[in-house]
């Protein structure tokens, strides 16, 4: 059967992308990574990914081995990462939608490190955002709203005027507690848990961007499923 599709018009000031999932595919290094640091610390590997994606790699260290030092554990998972770009990829309609947006109308808000960040979106070929926010420019990551409020910010737009991409539960609740419009791709979690998003898409294709002119921002259409 085939999906039924609804069309969707958006008007925002400025987009605000989670990074891995959204914009770039990663999967394969991350788990990888994820998988040597399970084996040299003796955690089932399933454990850690029922809760990595989408959240600070320090959080989830931090719930799995709280005995460790969080911070000097994520710099070994950080450094496999950032060394370890086989796999990674730009994903489905990316390239036209990054092309349409001025460049003080979006930006990147990732659990990844601000080291990592700039890496994966070289790796992947994609231009990077004049900022990022990273897991190292916040105190608590996603599901917390403070990435998406710093997101805003760095832009210069109050959140109810930022839209979200999201495809993570924990990404998408962060939006939404933020204030801002969301939008999830099914890229790596089930629609059912997504329901903290305003709208759900397969992915980035047929995401339309158009330039308002003066201040009036953006329009975004969109085929939500």
């Amino acid at each position: 059967m085939s999906t039924a599709f609804i069309p969707a018009e958006i008007r925002c000031q400025a987009i605000l992308f989670d990074m891995d999932g959204i914009l770039i595919s990663s999967l394969e290094s991350v788990e990888r990574s994820w998988a040597k640091w399970c084996s040299l610390r003796g955690v089932e590997f399933a454990a850690a990914r029922a809760i990595l994606h989408g959240c600070r790699a320090v959080d989830t260290v931090s719930r799995l081995r709280p005995d460790l030092d969080a911070e000097a554990e994520m710099k070994i998972i950080e450094d496999w990462e950032v060394a370890d770009g086989e796999g990674v990829r730009i994903l489905p309609g990316v390239p036209q939608v990054l092309a349409a947006l001025p460049p003080h109308r979006w930006t990147v808000v990732t659990s990844a490190t601000a080291r990592l960040a700039p890496a994966r979106m070289a790796q992947a070929g994609l231009p990077a955002p004049r900022q990022f926010v990273t897991a190292d420019h916040v105190t608590w990551g996603k599901p917390h709203p403070e990435p998406y409020l710093a997101g805003a910010a760095i832009l210069g737009f109050p959140p109810e005027q930022c839209v979200v991409f999201e495809d993570s539960e924990s990404g998408t609740r962060a939006g939404r507690a933020a204030g801002c419009q969301v939008v999830a791709t099914t890229f790596s979690h089930r629609p059912e848990s997504l329901d903290a998003a305003h709208y759900v898409v397969e992915d980035l294709t047929g995401v339309q961007v158009n330039v308002l002119p003066g201040d009036e921002g953006l329009l975004l259409r969109l085929n939500a499923v």
